[in-house]
């Protein structure tokens, strides 16, 4: 076997940066680099501890143990001369200078603690999107090098994670937010010591980057129609992403509008998806009427009747993706208020409305000890409606909202439609990427950071439809 030549493949990697995602495009040869860097650098250094993890056992077998690429196919030429064995039952590589790869999966969210007494040197997540922010934190907890004596060539490049990933999954977002966002792709910074306190870079993964993927799987991805999914597929772009719920019925060129004063004929009122540990969500919501707005200087809109603008949000978390920021209840009431009095300013989009209660979340009526959260915040001023609940509310609220984003983004517009102001970042950060349920594809993945989708959902539940064509420009 050749190890200076996987030496050179993984020497792309073996830079000062600690903590890479190498991410994007489908086929960019992500797993495949995992698995010769895994090689190289345990032929480099003995008792060096490799943990590769997949989400599930059947992929964690499918992607690594089989197929051409695979690591009995790699490590054909050690394995016959007895340089390295496989145990299959344990799922481990044991090599000649007592290095070891550990093939591991966390399907649930305690699994991880079977990994509680790890000393991980190499942490390697294949898929890093197909898992929850807290099991990677914690496995990331379990790296560190002990008494592991790295040779000179390499020291202060270890220990190191190593990550891959297409865009997509229950993990999108907080996978954007800690390497794709912050810095330009290539570059390296250091992550907040709340935050590991590693040094990070984000490697754009491209089809390209893969010398061994057969050439016609351009073609197929490109023939997968829509324009949005072939630039995921085949870019990697996190903008947006393959099979999720809303990937092929929003626009962000047709559906969001910047924000203008919402006129005085139309409804307004809000929605609330309660969160303490996990964001809390409020959206502002006007309904129109079906008169023009005349937005001065001969420009004129024209929305359906019963068409929902998402005219304001408030998001209650940490700063950290599907994190919450811990208020209590008539904190939030009281921050409700004050930002609607805020909006009813002159100048404000909301001037001369009243916002009208509307539905939130049910767990706020639950009774403790005879009280609740939704009398808590009434005591303050800040009363809501009970979403619809029931059998079949969540998947028929999904579809719903699937139809009038569908209907929001034809030209003209010949039914109500659902619309949103672009200052809703949350909205158009978490909404656009939120996965569906691998078990359940009618349905959101309820490990996602799916709040500003709830209370979205929960308001499109009374939404009347009207015909009649109108135009946007």
């Amino acid at each position: 076997m050749d190890l200076s030549l996987h030496a050179r493949q993984s020497e792309a990697f073996l830079s000062e940066a600690t903590e890479i995602l190498y991410g994007g495009a489908a086929g960019g040869g992500k797993s495949h680099m995992m698995r010769v860097a895994a090689i190289a650098w345990c032929a480099q250094i003995p008792m060096l501890q490799v943990y590769i993890f997949r989400r599930t056992f059947p992929d964690l077998r499918k992607n690594h143990m089989e197929g051409p690429s695979s690591f009995p196919a790699l490590l054909a030429e050690l394995l016959e001369s007895g340089h390295a064995k496989i145990n299959y039952s344990e799922m481990t590589i044991g090599f000649w200078n007592g290095a070891k790869i550990h093939l591991c999966h966390c399907q649930h969210e305690h699994d991880v603690e079977t990994y509680r007494g790890a000393e991980i040197h190499v942490l390697m997540m294949d898929e890093l999107t197909h898992f929850t922010e807290p099991m990677y934190r914690f496995l990331r907890g379990r790296l560190r090098l002990g008494g592991l004596l790295v040779p000179a060539p390499m020291r202060g490049r270890f220990p190191r994670i190593l990550c891959g990933s297409n865009p997509g999954g229950i993990g999108h977002n907080w996978v954007r937010a800690s390497w794709v966002d912050p810095a330009a792709p290539m570059a390296r910074w250091k992550a907040e010591r709340s935050d590991g306190g590693m040094l990070r870079q984000f490697i754009p993964a491209k089809l390209a980057d893969n010398p061994t993927q057969d050439p016609e799987y351009a073609d197929r991805l490109a023939g997968l129609g829509d324009p949005a999914l072939v630039r995921a597929m085949l870019d990697g772009d996190w903008d947006i992403v393959a099979g999720g719920m809303f990937d092929d019925v929003f626009d962000a060129t047709k559906h969001v509008l910047e924000p203008f004063p919402i006129p005085r004929g139309w409804r307004v009122d809000r929605s609330f998806d309660w969160g303490s540990s996990k964001p809390f969500s409020i959206g502002w919501w006007a309904e129109a009427d079906g008169n023009d707005v005349d937005l001065g200087g001969g420009r004129i809109l024209r929305f359906p009747k019963g068409t929902l603008i998402r005219c304001s949000e408030w998001y209650g978390w940490s700063g950290k993706a599907n994190e919450g920021c811990r208020m209590l209840a008539t904190e939030i009431a009281r921050g409700v208020l004050e930002r609607e009095r805020e909006m009813a300013r002159p100048g404000g989009i909301l001037h001369g409305h009243t916002v009208a209660p509307g539905p939130a979340d049910s767990a706020i009526y639950a009774t403790e000890n005879g009280a609740c959260i939704a009398d808590d915040m009434a005591r303050v001023g800040c009363r809501w409606t009970p979403a619809m609940k029931g059998p079949g509310s969540r998947i028929n609220g999904w579809e719903r909202m699937r139809r009038l984003l569908a209907d929001g983004k034809q030209r003209p517009m010949e039914r109500p439609g659902l619309l949103v102001f672009s200052t809703c970042r949350h909205f158009l950060r978490t909404v656009p990427v939120l996965p569906r349920d691998s078990s359940k594809s009618d349905d959101i993945d309820t490990d996602a950071e799916d709040h500003c989708g709830d209370e979205s959902r929960y308001r499109v539940a009374s939404v009347k439809r009207e015909a009649g064509a109108v135009a946007l420009p």
